[in-house]
């Protein structure tokens, strides 16, 4: 088991730590969890299995009943063909390898002329990408970082994956259904009742039910959480791909949100010598958050 803690411990909302044991990753502030990450014993795919808002609430939900293989914050999509979203004999399998890095840090941010103390957690996992028959598809190194700040108001998780063909192959391509890429879904609680919005307030192209597709910076979704209001509002950084993300959304007969990049429509192949980088982040607030909050945070994030 490995433990890091930064900040000063005699304030406990000054300490943000990062804890590895042999299958879950842990993020706190103090004695408050942030997240929780599940990389062994997993069926086929390391994903975020919880993440918390400021105020202690959970809004990911994993495994439910009508759909095992929703875990909560994951990405997915096909490689040569092969299915890592859905979990069947025939699907691939994204392997956890190690963890090169593991860190906390303190840095102050400047704002408006203001000096905020910014604190944050993050872990480097190398994952393969095998198929059924243990071959080789794709290598991704995958960094997950959880940020607080005292002028956030936010838990905010960045998500990088940098995938690279393994050697001795030349290319691999990318494709997928209208949603795979990296998905949500939110507990039970926020099923219901809950709004969604971006950030040109387009209502998005109906795919097939309750189901659209809209392209923008960011997307959001306020709900209650349990009982409790949350908003949560997903980045597409502006070097990723077919930029702004093409996001799925649903609200019936549940919610669900992803960054796609259209891979249904458009196949995009990664070839040997040429990585390719996606950048996304989870922005997590308690109670309804405006549009112009979101965009504030958003900029902020993105111009990094």
């Amino acid at each position: 088991m490995l433990t890091l803690a930064t900040g000063n411990p005699a304030f406990a909302g000054n300490t943000i730590g990062i804890t590895t044991d042999e299958s879950i990753v842990s993020v706190h502030a103090g004695q408050r969890p942030l997240l929780r990450y599940a990389y062994k014993n997993v069926p086929f795919k390391p994903y975020v299995q919880q993440l918390f808002s400021p105020g202690g609430v959970n809004i990911l939900r994993d495994a439910p009943a009508d759909h095992l293989h929703h875990h909560a914050l994951m990405f997915a999509v096909n490689v040569d063909g092969v299915n890592f979203w859905e979990e069947t004999q025939a699907a691939g399998r994204q392997v956890h390898q190690s963890f090169p890095d593991v860190r906390t840090d303190t840095e102050t941010d400047v704002e408006n002329d203001k000096r905020f103390e910014m604190r944050h957690a993050s872990f480097t996992e190398l994952i393969d990408w095998i198929n059924p028959s243990q071959e080789l598809l794709l290598k991704e190194r995958r960094t997950i970082e959880v940020r607080q700040g005292t002028d956030l108001g936010a838990t905010v998780l960045t998500w990088q994956s940098k995938f690279e063909v393994p050697a001795g192959k030349k290319s691999a391509t990318l494709t997928g259904a209208h949603y795979h890429g990296l998905g949500m879904r939110f507990v039970k609680s926020m099923d219901t009742g809950g709004q969604l919005r971006n950030a040109d307030g387009k209502p998005g192209t109906i795919i097939r039910g309750d189901e659209r597709l809209v392209r923008s910076t960011w997307c959001a979704y306020t709900a209650n959480a349990n009982g409790k209001p949350v908003t949560i509002a997903m980045f597409d950084h502006p070097k990723n791909p077919r930029h702004p993300a093409t996001w799925f959304t649903m609200t019936r007969p549940f919610a669900y949100l992803s960054a796609t990049m259209k891979l249904h429509k458009q196949p995009l192949k990664v070839t040997s010598g040429k990585p390719l980088v996606l950048r996304y982040a989870v922005a997590l607030w308690d109670g309804r958050v405006e549009a112009d909050q979101i965009e504030q945070l958003y900029r902020r994030w993105s111009a990094k």
